[in-house]
């Protein structure tokens, strides 16, 4: 069983992210609400360590290990009980808990069933359920402290890390180092703000270069 994970991260997705372990690199699904404020916790030498739900996915002959990460033991133990109701897998979990936390620990206390069911994949009846199951059990989660955000400055937020990373990814490719790649990227975003795309983003760090090489 993994409990914990510690890597490089090598890419960022929409529900997960690549960590490099000693030259394997796993994928670890997150929900939306911790993958918008993990990039805060990656070092900058790129490594990131996460909290992990270890389990099988069972498919027809076969288990495919999947890998949920968090950000500390009080945020996996809130999933683990989330996924104690009936109907709800770890994977629909993932997908639905795009709301912080502690928003979502209150709205089970105060069976606000209009919260839950705004949840992705979360209809009325499961959302009854849910307060059927969990009210009065999850106080201490909606105790969590977290920022307090604007919901499309987060989707800004979360889009900038995306493009941030698969432009370093494929820098890491081009034989640079991440740490390099880094230092690239932010100088190029800091010379060019508003870059929509991945492209847009490595055409800004190659004129950077080359104007660098200019100036030498």
């Amino acid at each position: 069983m993994i409990s914990r994970i510690r890597g490089t991260v090598r890419e960022i997705g929409e529900l997960q992210l690549y960590l490099e372990v000693h030259g394997l690199c796993y994928e670890v699904l997150l929900p939306a609400s911790i993958l918008r404020v993990v990039r805060d916790r990656v070092a900058p030498t790129g490594d990131l360590e996460l909290v992990t739900f270890h389990y099988q996915q069972l498919e027809v002959g076969r288990g495919i290990p999947v890998l949920i990460g968090f950000l500390n033991e009080v945020e996996r133990e809130f999933f683990m009980r989330f996924i104690s109701v009936a109907g709800i897998g770890p994977r629909a979990a993932v997908k639905a808990l795009t709301r912080p936390i502690p928003i979502i620990a209150q709205a089970i206390d105060e069976g606000n069933v209009g919260l839950l069911k705004s949840l992705p994949g979360i209809g009325e009846q499961r959302a009854k359920e849910i307060v059927a199951k969990l009210q009065g059990k999850v106080g201490k989660f909606a105790l969590l402290r977290t920022p307090q955000e604007n919901p499309q400055s987060s989707d800004d937020t979360l889009k900038q890390t995306r493009l941030e990373e698969e432009a370093v990814a494929v820098l890491v490719q081009l034989e640079y180092t991440r740490l390099e790649a880094r230092q690239m990227v932010k100088a190029a975003l800091e010379r060019n703000i508003g870059v929509k795309t991945v492209e847009d983003l490595l055409n800004a760090v190659y004129r950077g270069q080359r104007l660098a090489e200019e100036t030498v």
